[in-house]
């Protein structure tokens, strides 16, 4: 960080700054990170941060989108790329047991994790919104295939959807209590036994 001529603000990289909060935010969670953790992390004072990000909830706000375009995108991919739904989940969950335990970064998913206990509804409403649009698109993909005749017609696309759902929370959680990568892998090959039929 640099100071500029007397009088003007301290300059920074926004980027840079924005990455620090969102490693804080993932690491500790909204509700226990405050507004002293958020500066001293970003290396700016208060009154920087709220120029340059608004408020907590707003800064909040664009930690979660730098997240999902930066760490997020693995869903996204496998669901474009892979040709059905089963292909899809298979490689979203072998995925997740690598990006939830990167060593350089905090371990588990900042949406599945930011929010729990927070007590500002909300901040829970736009994780939860976020999480259940996971569960409509899984589901809607797991649809085409059963109308497809892909997959057979007697499964339950939203529950097979929140399965998934629940497998990448489950594993999200485990990596942040110690799980690693191999043992998450593990846990993907036997939740994955109970795809289909």
């Amino acid at each position: 960080m640099s100071t500029t001529t007397r009088g003007r603000p301290r300059s920074f990289d926004r980027d840079a700054a924005l990455d620090k909060a969102m490693r804080l935010f993932w690491a500790r969670g909204y509700e226990a990170t405050s507004i002293g953790d958020l500066t001293a992390a970003m290396g700016i004072g208060a009154p920087s941060l709220y120029a340059a990000f608004g408020d907590k909830k707003t800064l909040f706000g664009e930690v979660v989108a730098k997240f999902g375009d930066r760490y997020g995108g693995f869903v996204a991919r496998a669901l474009a790329e892979e040709d059905t739904a089963e292909a899809a989940v298979r490689r979203i969950l072998r995925e997740a047991a690598t990006e939830y335990t990167r060593p350089e970064c905090p371990h588990g998913c900042l949406v599945i994790s930011a929010g729990v206990n927070t007590t500002s509804a909300e901040i829970a409403d736009l994780l939860r919104d976020m999480r259940n649009r996971n569960i409509d698109t899984f589901a809607a993909r797991i649809q085409a295939d059963i109308d497809a005749g892909v997959l057979p017609s007697h499964l339950d696309a939203r529950t097979l959807a929140r399965y998934v759902g629940t497998v990448m929370q489950g594993m999200s959680q485990a990596a942040r209590d110690g799980a690693g990568r191999a043992e998450l892998e593990r846990v993907a090959e036997m939740a994955l036994r109970g795809w289909g039929p």
